[in-house]
């Protein structure tokens, strides 16, 4: 199984990042926003032809209540853009 890991993570200055780790490789690639980590997940995706079983989300210990819940927000919004889209 191809599974990748997705860590939230301060980045000390207030916001956060995220880890986007291959399990299978070890290859780490850090992000420093929603749209970067689509564009490098799907990039790493393409060492399996594009197939991934599962992404594993972490959140790590230091990170507050606020910057999950940014991430969330963002996830779904860019979840309804998309979602939208294949209805056009």
């Amino acid at each position: 199984m191809i599974i990748f890991e997705a860590t939230i993570k301060e980045n000390g200055i207030g916001g956060w990042f995220l880890e986007l780790k291959d399990t299978t490789s070890q290859r780490v690639e850090n992000c420093e926003d929603l749209k970067e980590f689509s564009e490098t997940i799907e990039k790493m995706g393409l060492d399996y032809g594009g197939h991934v079983d599962e992404v594993k989300w972490i959140v790590d210990e230091n990170v507050p209540q606020k910057h999950i819940v940014e991430v969330k927000e963002q996830m779904a919004k860019i979840q309804k853009e998309l979602f939208n889209d294949s209805n056009d």
